[in-house]
């Protein structure tokens, strides 16, 4: 079996890499995370295909663990309604896994957050399994990197019986899937035990097929490389600006600029322009004149020339901000527009 992990970088072609890698002669279960990622796939596979291929389904994570491998097995039994997609109260996490309130709101919709684990803790695992080896050849997951708890043990076994190509950038984790108290706790800590994690399961790791970033200039790429500490090359040459703009008064009219957009490492809203939150961002393509905010914590260590000393998933945030930016990328103190926060 083709049993892969692709661990890319950012702006180096995921979601083409695995459009290409599809066989429409084949039976292919195709999942992505977000709403986005959904529409960005399912329109490029038609426009390389010229439709959805016959055997080829795609799925966003969630509405694939709902409709296809929970519903079939005990969607009558539990009368479920829905997904819900709220973090489940407090007082559910000192429910026994065995209870279904654990799992399942008082409307009848199960917590996104727990599928997985009732999956496991309700033995339909290996149902499911058999179920996705029935109806597919191969499977193809994009931003695998976002996979925690039991959803990253329930992928594994779900790969496990049929080609399985996972691509993600391990640098980009800002959002885990699940969080089931110490199960996979640490697993995006460490870029070379997250390796192993997949390797130990038979998995080909490839950090060369998609190491090189389309979006991204070398100038952007020798940044994050340095300062960052993670390793991004480009397919480019041409160079672009960074600046560091250490002047209120040009910070001020980078704030102002309509095409430039600002990225803040939280509540962007409450500044009135064009503006994301860090992590927020990934995903977006179409960026070409990035400003990074920094807030003060980020700003002292920038200046000390230690962001690599960030915790991971406030270095990944930071990452994805920075490699938004195809042209331009200037960093700005927090501080130099504050007076605009509302």
């Amino acid at each position: 079996m083709d049993q892969r992990v692709i661990l890319a970088v950012a702006g180096s072609g995921k979601t083409s890499f695995i459009v290409d890698s599809i066989d429409p002669r084949r039976s292919n279960l195709v999942i992505t995370y977000t709403d986005n990622n959904y529409r960005n796939l399912r329109s490029k596979i038609i426009r390389k295909y010229g439709s959805i291929p016959a055997g080829t389904r795609i799925y966003t994570y969630f509405s694939f663990l709902y409709s296809f491998c929970l519903r079939p097995f005990c969607g009558d039994v539990c009368d479920l309604k829905g997904v819900n997609f709220d973090v489940p109260p407090d007082y559910t996490r000192r429910l026994k896994r065995s209870n279904l309130s654990h799992y399942i709101d008082s409307n009848r919709r199960i917590y996104a957050s727990r599928i997985a684990s009732l999956i496991f803790n309700f033995e339909i695992a290996e149902d499911v399994q058999q179920r996705i080896k029935k109806y597919f050849d191969a499977i193809y997951v994009d931003e695998v990197q976002d996979f925690a708890g039991n959803d990253f043990n329930l992928l594994l076994l779900i790969s496990n019986s049929i080609d399985a190509v996972l691509v993600g950038d391990f640098f980009q984790h800002t959002y885990d899937t699940s969080r089931d108290g110490n199960i996979n706790n640490g697993l995006h800590d460490d870029y070379t035990k997250y390796k192993q994690a997949f390797g130990e399961k038979g998995f080909d790791i490839d950090e060369t097929a998609l190491r090189k970033s389309y979006r991204c200039s070398p100038t952007t790429c020798e940044f994050v490389s340095r300062v960052l500490g993670i390793s991004i090359d480009s397919h480019h040459d041409r160079e672009s600006l960074f600046q560091f703009v250490d002047d209120e008064m040009l910070a001020e009219s980078i704030f102002h600029r309509t095409h430039t957009v600002k990225l803040f490492y939280q509540s962007h809203s409450r500044y009135p322009c064009n503006s994301e939150n860090w992590g927020a961002s990934k995903g977006i393509d179409d960026y070409d004149s990035v400003c990074v905010v920094l807030n003060n914590s980020t700003e002292q260590l920038f200046r000390a020339g230690q962001l690599s000393k960030l915790p991971p998933i406030t270095r990944n945030k930071l990452y994805v901000a920075c490699t938004r930016a195809r042209s331009e990328l200037l960093l700005v103190p927090e501080r130099y527009v504050k007076k605009y926060k509302r």
